[in-house]
């Protein structure tokens, strides 16, 4: 996989929700679950599947910083 994003986790695929437009993947990334919307054509091409290993790639323009 060649991809220009640098923030890519690997890990496990703990569950694949299917809605009706849009799937939630949660990945276990070293005990952390990440959890990604995508579309369900989207997990169907990539034939995401509990147990499975896969990354979470993040792209972003901004990061926040919150306080209580």
């Amino acid at each position: 996989m060649k991809i220009s994003a640098r923030n890519r986790l690997k890990g496990k695929v703990v569950s694949v929700t299917k809605g009706a437009t849009t799937s939630h993947v949660k990945i276990d990334v070293g005990g952390q679950t990440i959890t990604a919307a995508i579309t369900n054509e989207a997990v169907d091409e990539l034939k995401l599947a509990t147990g499975q290993e896969a990354y979470a790639v993040i792209k972003a323009s901004d990061v926040m910083i919150g306080l209580d």
